[in-house]
C-alpha cells in the first residue's frame, strides 16, 4: 500500500459500488489527503452483509518491531547514564502499528491473513514518494461508476 491517497467519491457512491448493508461511517467528507494511522473509510465483511466504517489506516507492529524500539530507548538512556528496567521500557513502548508489510512470510502476520480481516479500501488516487523529485506524485485511479462493479 502506499503512504498517501485519497478518497473523494460521495458516501452513497461507495455504498452502491460496494454493495454495502450497512453503513457506520457518519458523515463522510470528500478526503483529499489521507495518510498512515489516520481515519478513513473501508468496507468489510459484517453480519448479514457489508460494512462502510470508519477505521484507522495500519496494522498492530510486530512484537520483533516493538522491541526493537524499546532498545534504541534504552541505548539512548544509558547514553545518558540514566537508569531503566526494560521489561518496563518494552512494556509501555508505544505501537504506532505499521502500514507496509513486507515479510508475509511471518508468523506475525499470518493470524491476519484470514478473510474475517480483510477489507476493501476504496480510493480516488494515490501517490508514493519519488526520492529522485522529493515529490508524492499523484496517480489517479481507473474510474469505475457505481452500477458496473467493473465487468466488462
Amino acid at each position: 500500500m502506499c503512504n498517501l491517497y485519497s478518497m473523494t467519491k460521495n458516501q452513497a457512491a461507495i455504498r452502491q459500488l460496494f454493495a454495502v448493508t450497512k453503513d457506520t461511517a457518519g458523515n463522510l467528507p470528500s478526503m483529499p489527503g489521507i495518510f498512515p494511522y489516520k481515519m478513513a473509510p473501508i468496507v468489510r465483511n459484517a453480519d448479514g452483509g457489508r460494512e462502510l466504517a470508519m477505521l484507522r489506516w495500519g496494522m498492530p507492529s510486530s512484537s520483533q518491531a516493538i522491541f526493537k524500539k524499546a532498545t534504541t530507548r534504552a541505548e539512548k538512556l544509558t547514553a545518558k547514564g540514566k537508569q531503566y528496567d526494560f521489561k518496563e521500557l518494552l512494556r509501555v513502548e508505544p505501537d504506532k502499528g505499521t502500514t507496509n508489510i513486507r515479510n508475509t512470510t511471518s508468523k506475525h502476520w499470518k493470524r491476519w491473513f484470514g478473510v474475517e480481516h480483510r477489507c476493501i479500501v476504496p480510493f480516488s488516487s494515490f501517490s508514493e514518494f519519488n526520492k529522485d523529485t522529493g515529490k508524492f506524485p499523484v496517480r489517479p485511479c481507473l474510474s469505475i461508476e457505481p452500477g458496473t462493479r467493473g465487468e466488462r
